[in-house]
């Protein structure tokens, strides 16, 4: 009896195990990509002087980023993660990392220093929770 009890307690766990990896993944991103929002939009007149990026680029990335993490939390909470939806994040990862090292490398916003560091350390990041988010992708 204990022996059938574990075994379908483990099927189970195979069975809805597949995608748990992918799952954290996104939850992660969505997470992070919230706190960013939040951060650019909160304190956008700080951040201004900071990363040299003004507050007229700052308060769109920060919805933007908002609405993104929103989609993201909504793609990792199904009931069953979407392949195509995943993959979708994973894409709009990859670009985001693409621009913003465009954006680094042509001097586009004029950041400080300080805000050149950030804008790389954040497409690290981002960069970071694609490849889980691929390695997920691949698991499911």
């Amino acid at each position: 009896m204990a022996s059938t009890q574990y075994d379908r307690v483990a099927s189970d766990a195979r069975a809805t195990g597949t995608d748990g990896f992918a799952r954290l993944a996104l939850k992660l991103d969505a997470v992070a990509t919230g706190l960013n929002g939040i951060a650019y939009l909160a304190l956008a007149t700080v951040l201004d002087s900071f990363f040299g990026v003004t507050t007229a680029v700052q308060y769109p990335v920060g919805a933007f980023l908002l609405l993104y993490a929103v989609g993201v939390l909504a793609v990792g909470t199904r009931k069953e993660i979407s392949r195509t939806g995943l993959m979708a994040v994973i894409v709009a990862n990859m670009l985001w990392v693409v621009l913003s090292l465009v954006v680094v490398v042509s001097g586009a916003l004029s950041p400080t220093g300080v805000g050149a560091v950030w804008i790389v350390l954040q497409s690290l990041t981002v960069g970071g929770f694609a490849a889980l988010q691929y390695v997920g992708l691949k698991r499911m």
